[in-house]
């Protein structure tokens, strides 16, 4: 949008990809040294030398984990955290996971995801027509299982938090203008968004409470004005956490400066056709997912402006506004 507003460029294809099946996996620090060693070992003596300082611990992996890089925290330790501090319950939090794989499950049955694109798997006869985490599960059986991350009296599981998924997303942003030369039919107007960014150890989950408020405020609308919320979904504890700080006075005097709390949304527009918990968060991809689900949701609900929230790595947040485009269709 900046890139567009300062006329840098015309036509934008935006967008991201994320193969979390098939993550790098790093040597461990201690053989990285050894191997960067042995590339400056001129001599069959250096190289020996080297070779004698091996030890079989060198070669444990550092195995891949979601985690904080300004603080080395899992981002599930800091959503079970968050949870504490907000006294969101586990019953709470599945309550909403469950929530959002059955909207999510309604939605793809109606055949509303018009936004996704088939892919075939080179060498694999079975095309990949659809999202497959969507698991719709029943109270009991979501409350059996064990904390994931905070162990054993954490309230974060594997149910109640997003799932790594492969993914793939585009889209074209241009301005009207350009579109209407180039003949295309337009989704939405994206009219208006800012980044914020706060304590990335015990808020680093917090964007949207952040973000929601201040994008509101520089776009001159009320939570009443906005007819679809999509929010990104990490984990439920972080998405009641933010839903409690936006009706929360103490929080919103404290941290936001406001002189009373925001409120809350209207949770019958919210994430209507489920969300990252469901549908899964290939991180780079996620964005335009939520773009476009809003724009088609205010297409099939009829309404007419939308925000997109997420809370992002070093706690960071963004936050959109969103405007159906007239004429626009779903499809």
């Amino acid at each position: 949008m900046g890139l567009i507003a300062t006329n840098t460029y015309d036509v934008i294809v935006a967008g991201g990809v994320e193969f979390m099946s098939d993550v790098p996996i790093r040597h461990s620090r201690k053989m990285r040294g050894l191997m960067l060693k042995a590339n400056k070992a001129k001599t069959l003596g250096q190289r020996l030398a080297l070779l004698s300082t091996f030890r079989p611990g060198f070669l444990a992996p550092e195995l891949p984990a979601v985690a904080e890089f300004s603080s080395g925290e899992t981002m599930g330790h800091s959503a079970d955290r968050l949870a504490s501090a907000f006294n969101v319950s586990r019953a709470e939090q599945d309550e909403y996971a469950l929530r959002s794989h059955t909207l999510a499950k309604q939605a793809q049955e109606k055949g509303y995801f018009t936004d996704l694109v088939p892919f075939k798997v080179q060498g694999i006869d079975q095309v990949v027509d659809k999202d497959n985490g969507i698991r719709v599960s029943t109270p009991e059986s979501l409350a059996k299982l064990k904390p994931a991350f905070v162990k054993p009296y954490g309230t974060v599981t594997a149910a109640n938090a997003s799932f790594l998924t492969d993914g793939a997303s585009a889209c074209l942003i241009m301005t009207e203008e350009k579109a209407k030369q180039l003949g295309l039919k337009p989704k939405a107007f994206l009219r208006d968004f800012l980044y914020v960014s706060q304590d990335p150890v015990d808020q680093l989950l917090l964007g949207p409470a952040y973000g929601i408020p201040k994008l509101l405020k520089k776009a001159g609308v009320t939570l009443k004005d906005i007819d679809s919320w999509e929010i990104h979904e990490a984990f439920a504890g972080q998405i009641v956490a933010n839903l409690k700080a936006l009706d929360s006075d103490w929080f919103c005097k404290t941290y936001l400066g406001l002189s009373e709390k925001v409120g809350s949304p209207d949770l019958t527009k919210w994430n209507n056709w489920g969300g990252s918990l469901s549908i899964g968060h290939p991180f780079a991809a996620t964005g335009v997912r939520l773009c476009m689900h809003t724009a088609n949701r205010l297409v099939r609900e009829d309404g007419k402006l939308g925000v997109v929230a997420a809370c992002a790595a070093g706690g960071q947040g963004v936050a959109m506004l969103i405007e159906r485009y007239p004429g626009a269709t779903a499809d």
